[in-house]
């Protein structure tokens, strides 16, 4: 059974239109290339309202990808129960939302990987790393627990292929090397899929 999304603590009014706010120009512009003062102006909120509800930009920041991430999670959530039956279906049911999802949501990429690329090598204690990390490992184990439910020999290795395949075409979108590569992905793990039963 897939793990339920995570409860986000609550937002006050002030703190969601500042997550709001810097959610879009973290992901159009970047993370480095936006301040606290460009955030609370799109905000409407004073740089105090910011601080006081987030305590620092890198707190901002984690919230940010932790709540795109929640989003990302029920949506994915929303189509597995669309496809409950274990099988190889319902393992490319996870390219199939990364594709549906990507049209509206990721036209730079994956909002974590961007932010990796952005906070240096990971050992200085930033607290991003620790927050993109987790991410992709929860996709990964997810990968290994529609693997294992649908009976695929080595569930662990199999997911480890489907977690290349995923991450390479989203990639593929923020780099734009070619149009809607989640079909080609789809069709590379349903033939991986298929031999593995």
């Amino acid at each position: 059974m897939t793990r339920p999304v995570p409860e986000l603590a609550p937002l006050t009014p002030g703190a969601r239109r500042v997550l709001d706010a810097a959610s879009e120009l973290f992901y159009e512009r970047g993370i480095h290339a936006v301040g606290v003062d460009t955030i609370a102006e799109a905000a409407g909120v004073t740089k105090k309202t910011l601080y006081d509800r987030f305590g620092s930009k890198e707190a901002l920041v984690v919230a940010y990808l932790q709540h795109r991430d929640a989003r990302w999670r029920g949506f994915v959530a929303e189509r597995l129960a669309l496809s409950a039956e274990p099988g190889v279906e319902r393992i490319l049911t996870i390219f199939d939302a990364s594709e549906s999802w990507a049209g509206d949501n990721s036209s730079k990429g994956c909002s974590a990987i961007n932010a990796r690329a952005e906070i240096g090598d990971g050992h200085d204690g930033h607290p991003v790393f620790p927050e993109v990390s987790r991410q992709k490992v929860w996709l990964l184990d997810l990968f290994e627990e529609l693997c294992r439910e649908a009976g695929i020999d080595d569930p662990r290795e199999m997911a480890r292929a489907l977690m290349l395949l995923y991450e390479g075409a989203i990639v593929t979108v923020g780099m734009e090397t070619f149009a809607n590569p989640f079909p080609t992905a789809r069709k590379v793990a349903k033939t991986l899929l298929g031999q593995a039963r």
